[in-house]
């Protein structure tokens, strides 16, 4: 009988899922953090921990389009206004923050007398923050959508776009590339980079629309998905090959479809593969970390690591102060950004290929790196503690309430606020939880009390008093993170009442499979919207409202009827026409009328002056 062999490729599948299993959780239960986790577990299997891997680069490239796809899924949520409203963070705090850092790098150096070249590319790679650990932490933070959040984006997407002008710079430093005038600058690099960004925004606003629109004529949802990857990895192919960022093309790519309708559909896509290969890399990242270099010059390797994070918090935390972030936002901007990035990898690896300094010198930088990432879990996790110091007064997030009441209020955002005045003013003031220590400030400037905390932590929920509580409202913004909580106290603690702010239909189909009722968050508002847009346009102050009820019921039984058919868009967009159909016939036959809607219609009026003439 001959010997079976396993393939190496589902040996390696093996080791990472197991090691990721292992560690995250583990991570996660500590409080340190998903990205710490996976970290730790790229140690402990890399070539220098166990030594169950050794393809440390091999490995490294392919999971960078985990970071890839998280920048594609960031630019569909982002339209192209939203992004313009952006452009001061981007080119003021991105480009002070970018030249300040090199400059900052090459001073240090020169005082060192080192090198001109290798203080300059150093302070090149030092200026790179992490994209994938920055954005990973914002959103564990929740405050992706907080002025620290955006702001953090902003210069990470400035980052990325200064990768063409400092890759540039590579080649002209380079010994060698001096002439008789001067440097030598490559005109037609920089030209094809350029035309290469045209010819994307153009083809993706004329041609990608009706491509995907055939796809999902076809009906074969693993199409759709083949083509979603394909247009990623193709997108970031052509960047590579002129030079530029590959999470640069895919996040153009994300904000060409921002407002397609079917952002949705490529969410959840690509949404399973961006959290595995983010996994991947933040596991790949830990195998790079050389231990015997660190062991032979520690002091070295750590006090460059150090330094470097330590000189970025104190720029990024005086940039944030300068463009008018208060203090918790600033300090929390600049430990989000503090780490050297994973394009320092590039620029180092560049370096050493053009001569400018020794493969030595770049595994000790590329160390250094390694080492700055690992501070960031850390320093969050001091943060928080340093937090749940300050605002609960008790060094122990289960001691800090001070009583537990039968309504939970997660998020004091623009919903929480609401929720929360409207129960205090009927004598039924609830627990308020929030992750942001402005709105805890801002809530009891006010009166109101309120707790910082995690509410995906199962020891803040019990704190809280989640096993004698009656309701659990979630108001919280981060959408991922009050599904989670949903999830954990529908299955222990089944008698709460959930009551959820749904971001939109993804996540309405989502509580539906939970059985949590919900509220659709600008469902509501636009709703009044509209009936106010038809008393304008002439109608009744009734015939607007009744008009208004019947599209909710129209909309809401449209939702409810997708349910069941939500994974094939052939289905819904069928469905979907059929109802739209059937709503137009039913309003324009209320629009005909009848004495008994003409006497409810001066009623409305009557009514309407009363109250004016109360007023």
């Amino acid at each position: 009988m001959a010997e079976a062999h396993t393939p190496a490729l589902l040996l390696q599948g093996a080791v990472y899922l197991g090691a990721a299993v292992l560690a995250v959780p583990l991570s996660k239960r500590l409080g340190l953090g998903s990205v710490l986790g996976y970290l730790i577990a790229g140690i402990l299997i890399g070539p220098w921990g166990l030594g169950l891997i050794a393809e440390t680069e091999t490995v490294l490239h392919f999971s960078e389009f985990g970071v890839v796809m998280m920048l594609f899924l960031i630019g569909l949520e982002i339209e192209l206004d939203k992004l313009l409203e952006l452009r001061m963070p981007i080119f003021g705090m991105g480009g002070l923050q970018v030249l300040l850092t090199i400059g900052l790098v090459v001073a240090l150096g020169l005082f060192l007398h080192l090198d001109w070249r290798l203080a300059l590319v150093a302070g090149m790679g030092v200026a790179m923050s992490s994209t994938a650990i920055a954005m990973q932490v914002l959103a564990e933070q929740g405050v992706l959508a907080q002025p620290s959040g955006r702001s953090a984006f902003a210069v990470l997407l400035f980052q990325d776009l200064a990768v063409i002008p400092l890759m540039i710079l590579l080649l002209v430093i380079a010994p060698g590339t001096e002439t008789a005038s001067g440097f030598h600058m490559d005109w037609f690099a920089i030209t094809k980079a350029i035309a290469l960004v045209v010819v994307l925004i153009v083809g993706g606003k004329y041609l990608l629309r009706p491509i995907l629109r055939y796809i999902a004529n076809t009906g074969l949802r693993e199409i759709f998905i083949a083509f979603a990857l394909f247009l990623i990895i193709g997108v970031s192919i052509l960047m590579t090959s002129v030079g530029l960022s590959m999470g640069l093309g895919a996040f153009i790519a994300g904000v060409l479809l921002a407002d397609s309708e079917y952002r949705q559909e490529l969410e959840l896509d690509i949404e399973p593969f961006k959290g595995l290969l983010l996994g991947l890399f933040f596991i790949a990242v830990g195998m790079s970390v050389n231990l015997p270099l660190i062991m032979q010059q520690p002091w070295l390797v750590l006090g460059l690591g150090l330094g470097f994070v330590m000189l970025k918090l104190v720029l990024l935390f005086g940039l944030a102060r300068a463009f008018g972030h208060k203090s918790q936002d600033a300090l929390l901007f600049a430990l989000t950004l503090s780490q050297v990035g994973e394009f320092a990898f590039v620029i180092f690896n560049a370096a050493a290929d053009a001569r400018i300094f020794t493969d030595n010198t770049a595994s000790l930088l590329n160390s250094v790196v390694a080492i700055s990432m690992l501070t960031t879990p850390l320093f969050m996790l001091a943060h928080g503690v340093y937090l749940r110091k300050r605002l609960n007064r008790k060094s122990s997030s289960h001691d800090a309430f001070e009583e537990q009441r039968a309504v939970i209020v997660a998020g004091f955002g623009r919903v929480g606020q609401v929720v929360t005045r409207l129960l205090s003013s009927v004598g039924q003031p609830p627990t308020v939880i929030d992750f942001d220590p402005n709105q805890i400030d801002l809530m009891r400037q006010f009166g109101h009390k309120a707790y910082y905390g995690d509410i995906t932590r199962p020891d803040v929920l019990r704190a809280a008093g989640i096993a004698k509580a009656k309701l659990l409202i979630l108001a919280i913004d981060n959408a991922e993170d009050a599904l989670e909580t949903a999830r954990y106290v529908r299955k222990h603690y089944p008698q709460v009442t959930i009551l959820a702010r749904a971001r939109n239909r993804s996540y309405a189909f989502e509580y539906m499979d939970l059985e949590v009722d919900f509220v659709r968050e600008t469902f509501a508002g636009a709703l009044q919207l509209g009936e106010k847009v038809l008393t304008e346009l002439g109608y009744s102050r009734f015939h607007a409202y009744r008009t208004a009820w019947r599209f909710r019921q129209h909309d809401e039984k449209l939702m409810w009827a997708s349910h069941p058919i939500r994974n094939d868009m052939q289905q819904v967009v069928v469905n979907s026409l059929r109802m739209r159909n059937d709503l137009t016939r039913i309003l324009t036959e209320e629009q005909q009328g009848d004495d008994k809607r003409e006497r409810i219609n001066q009623g409305w009026e009557q009514v309407g002056r009363t109250e004016a003439d109360r007023s």
